[in-house]
């Protein structure tokens, strides 16, 4: 289990639970509802680091705070 940010919120857009992990840029999933989005998040988030070690690219350490909002 990894520890990096996950941060779920509402689309009104896509009518789905959006989860994103801002450390790991493009990492997102969704989901009906915010169980799945987390569940789904968790998978990306596995096979977002798994791919970027295959490719040799570096992998962020989590932060272990609280992002803020840019």
């Amino acid at each position: 289990m990894y520890k990096h940010e996950v941060i779920i919120y509402w689309s009104t857009a896509d009518d789905t639970f959006v989860a994103e992990a801002p450390e790991l840029p493009g990492c997102m999933a969704h989901g009906d509802m915010q169980e799945v989005a987390l569940q789904n998040i968790n998978d990306a988030i596995t096979l977002w680091i798994d791919t970027a070690r295959e490719f040799g690219d570096p992998v962020p350490e989590p932060k272990g705070e609280r992002l803020m909002p840019a």
